[in-house]
């Protein structure tokens, strides 16, 4: 019995996702061969073509799939954290350094940006800063942080860590960078509190 054309779609295209990613996460995307990932998973670049447009397309395809990867695990840091100002930090700190496995610092931070541009540009970045947004939101209701405009704080976040993981994915020495990244990160969101209990302190 034959699959219904909608299943069919889905299979063609997770194969051709499934086997860029793994090309890109090992040889990089500029020496990936279309060839050959379509040949390994039985299609042709015709396929590759219709479904994504190009390799560029391909490229974004693979981000999007890692993209929900790292937020379902970041989102797990946070929910695991016993307060939610515990879980902020814990979550930013873990997307920092997320750039040190090999996949992600290749694919997400290194031949994304070269290849699509400024992170903050692509799809997934506004959404990215509305979450971000909305737990800002949350701290500041609980009194846990000093006052800041939410959609503010949150791109100056987003910013800050994705500059960081670039940073990190494109050292020499990355685990140093991604320590010293870290340490930076941590007290700049750290900065924050301070702000408010200066305030306190001030009042």
């Amino acid at each position: 019995m034959a699959k219904p054309r909608k299943e069919m779609i889905a299979e063609t295209r997770a194969k051709l996702i499934a086997a860029a990613r793994r090309a890109f996460g090992t040889v990089g995307y500029a020496e990936a061969s279309m060839d050959d990932f379509t040949a390994e998973a039985g299609l042709t670049r015709g396929a590759l073509y219709h479904h994504f447009g190009d390799k560029r397309g391909l490229l974004q395809a693979v981000i999007q799939e890692i993209d929900a990867e790292m937020t379902e695990r970041l989102n797990k840091v946070s929910a695991d954290a016993p307060t939610r100002w515990q879980g902020f930090v814990a979550e930013n700190v873990a997307y920092v350094e997320m750039a040190l496995e090999p996949e992600i610092q290749r694919i997400m931070f290194r031949d994304g940006p070269s290849v699509l541009g400024d992170p903050s540009t692509w799809p997934n970045a506004n959404g990215c800063i509305a979450a971000v947004a909305r737990t800002i939101s949350a701290l500041k209701s609980e009194g846990a942080i000093a006052e800041i405009d939410p959609e503010a704080g949150a791109r100056l976040i987003v910013a800050a860590s994705s500059g960081a993981a670039q940073w990190i994915a494109n050292s020499d020495d990355p685990k140093e960078t991604s320590r010293r990244a870290v340490d930076g990160f941590r007290t700049l969101l750290e900065g924050l509190r301070a702000q408010k209990d200066e305030f306190r302190r001030a009042v």
